[in-house]
């Protein structure tokens, strides 16, 4: 099956594509300025103490030596210890995780949610009122950053209104989705007005279409022609921007997370860098790195199911 064998092709280019993530992140760390010594020692700190961390560190030792035994941790799922919180990178990482993938998933859910009935709209009544309300509305979002989203946000329906917490984790699936509401939709909203744009101009271009005329001519109801032939072929190039906008969703998740102080992985990167921590920073990129891939490996999958000649 030419399917299956795309889908084995893509699995494989994962392979090449992790070794130059673990060189890149390997390099960028070392070139952080400062060193984890004297961040973890302070301001007091001597010559002395400054080598004496780096020997425990394994920080004296040659590059090439630093980047077998890292590359020999990672192959093993050893991603060593957190300099700055004394605990293993895997045990800190399963326990900041999730919270930073259900954050995820719920922007982009709320995002598919709101964008694909609202291209629908605008498509189908392009130029009209609503059409031109729906895309002036979105991009304000847009052209406000996510920061500023989050604050208004937060002030309008948690300090005012009440409607929602004001930031935190809570502890049962309902309260935890019930915590994450506004940072979700404070990513979703950018996300959405990307989404609905390239939507809705897929949607006008399929609608022109020699094969939707067909369609239409040998007397298809209108809600078949829309649902089989329009949103099927319209959903390909939407999925690929979607897939392309879930690194920026990550990348603005690190601002959410402070603004709603939230505890994911992004919220800790920051610490991490600051803290000059190089195995929970080079923990977090791989498993940043992994997760993208695995978004975009998912991706072609939809799109081969939806269009099987992507994999000729």
């Amino acid at each position: 099956m030419p399917e299956l064998t795309y889908i084995l092709k893509r699995i494989l280019l994962i392979i090449p594509t992790l070794l130059v993530i673990l060189v890149v992140t390997f390099t960028i760390v070392r070139l952080l300025p400062g060193d984890p010594a004297s961040a973890m020692i302070g301001d007091r700190s001597t010559n002395a103490d400054v080598a004496r961390i780096n020997s425990e560190l394994g920080l004296d030792k040659p590059l090439p030596v630093q980047f077998f035994l890292f590359v020999r941790q990672v192959a093993t799922g050893n991603l060593g210890n957190s300099f700055a919180l004394h605990a293993p990178v895997t045990t800190v990482l399963v326990d900041r995780l999730p919270v930073t993938l259900l954050l995820t998933a719920m922007a982009g859910f709320f995002a598919l949610v709101m964008a694909i009935p609202l291209a629908f709209y605008s498509a189908l009544r392009r130029n009209s009122a609503g059409d031109m309300a729906i895309r002036g509305s979105f991009q304000v979002t847009l052209s406000m950053p996510p920061f500023y989203i989050g604050l208004v946000l937060l002030t309008l329906f948690s300090a005012h209104l009440h409607l929602f917490p004001v930031g935190g984790y809570g502890d049962t699936f309902i309260d935890k989705v019930w915590h994450l509401f506004l940072p979700s939709m404070t990513l979703a909203l950018s996300l959405t007005a990307v989404l609905m744009n390239s939507l809705r101009a897929s949607i006008i271009a399929v609608l022109d279409a020699e094969y939707v005329t067909f369609a239409r001519a040998k007397g298809l109801s209108n809600r078949v022609v829309l649902l089989r032939h329009v949103l099927r072929n319209s959903l390909i190039p939407m999925l690929s921007l979607f897939a392309l906008n879930i690194g920026t969703i990550i990348g603005s998740a690190v601002i959410t997370e402070t603004v709603f102080a939230v505890p994911g992985i992004c919220r800790l990167m920051v610490d991490s860098i600051f803290s000059r921590d190089y195995p929970m920073v080079q923990g977090l990129v791989i498993v940043l790195a992994v997760l993208v891939s695995l978004i975009f490996l998912a991706t072609d999958i939809v799109q081969v199911m939806l269009d099987p000649r992507r994999a000729r």
